[in-house]
């Protein structure tokens, strides 16, 4: 899908003012040109950023899919998109009651009633290993692990195992979780891995001397961070992998209209300008697409360690293909979470 080129200046002009507006929430000049610019770059944005949507109609009767997060944005539009194709979908949420709400509105909307919640809060090893432990003991296989969940911009926090909020969630209880659930993909082979990472990552690097965020914390640098990890755990997790019928690849679902934004917008702000902000960000079902197509598409059954936006393949940052960086992760990751890879 193309962009005319006289949308450019339009596009570049809302960026800015978008993100200032919305992130920083303070804007510092404008002008009348720049103003008008945005406005007539808009319409060509709002195309130019919808990405890409996945049209096959494969059917996954019989398979297990588990989906972090799917009480709410990306994750519940992948669940009804998986539901409609037949899988079993077990929604793993922190919050039940939203769990439930969800998990009714899936089966309401695509006729599967073999869609279940199950408790999983992934800022909790406990919790990650209790969940573990339940699926594997009473299910029979596991074809498709989508890590979903997340967090984003949150202000300094810590899990209860005492560690940074966004790189403790975002990577560390996936990485637990996936360790945890490997056997039983291996066993259902060919299976997925699927991390949902973010082109954040491109600013992001991992601060071996300080993934606790102690020295210093900024809510963009950590989560740029744990964006990055959830790539290299996919480069490194590829090459353990080899062999097995299982893969594991990272994708950018977009800049999606989601709760991940509840810690990163001025609400004030955010309500003035909520029609500038729709037009700029995909709708959860845009931005489910590219995830829908690395569970099931037939032709990406062997592809491994790629990453992926708009449903399509697509480039990284160099510290994203650094494989000495990402196998120092793995080892820390191991002994932070004290789970080896059988």
């Amino acid at each position: 899908m193309g962009v005319s080129s006289l949308a450019f200046p339009g596009i570049v002009g809302a960026l800015v003012l978008g993100y200032m507006y919305l992130y920083y929430g303070e804007i510092t000049y404008t002008s009348g040109a720049v103003t008008a610019a945005v406005v007539v770059g808009l319409a060509f944005f709002r195309e130019y950023a919808n990405g890409g949507f996945y049209t096959g109609k494969e059917r996954i009767t019989g398979k297990t899919v588990v989906i972090t997060g799917a009480n709410t944005g990306i994750g519940k539009e992948t669940a009804k998109d998986l539901a409609r194709r037949g899988g079993r979908i077990i929604c793993a949420c922190r919050d039940m009651t939203k769990g439930e709400k969800a998990v009714q509105e899936v089966i309401e909307e695509t006729g599967n009633n073999n869609v279940v919640c199950r408790k999983l809060d992934l800022s909790s090893f406990e919790s990650i290993r209790e969940f573990a432990k339940k699926f594997n003991e009473s299910e029979d296989r596991l074809d498709i692990l989508i890590n979903n969940a997340g967090i984003m911009w949150c202000p300094r926090m810590l899990t209860k195992d005492g560690y940074e909020m966004q790189l403790g969630t975002n990577h560390f209880g996936h990485f637990l979780l996936t360790n945890l659930l490997i056997d039983k993909l291996k066993s259902s082979a060919p299976s997925r891995i699927i991390n949902v990472s973010s082109l954040g990552h491109m600013t992001g690097k991992i601060n071996f001397d300080d993934l606790n965020a102690e020295k210093s914390y900024g809510r963009h640098v950590c989560y740029s961070q744990s964006k990055l990890a959830n790539i290299l755990h996919c480069v490194e997790l590829t090459k353990r992998l080899a062999g097995t019928g299982v893969t594991a690849n990272s994708l950018h679902p977009g800049a999606v209209d989601t709760e991940l934004q509840r810690h990163s917008v001025n609400k004030f702000l955010r309500l003035i300008l909520d029609p500038l902000y729709q037009m700029l960000v995909k709708t959860p079902v845009q931005g489910a697409q590219t995830t829908i197509r690395l569970a099931v598409d037939p032709a990406l059954e062997t592809v491994s360690g790629k990453y992926f936006s708009d449903c399509k393949e697509s480039k990284t940052s160099a510290a994203a293909r650094d494989e000495a960086v990402a196998k120092r992760l793995w080892e820390v990751s191991e002994e932070i979470t004290k789970s080896k890879y059988p």
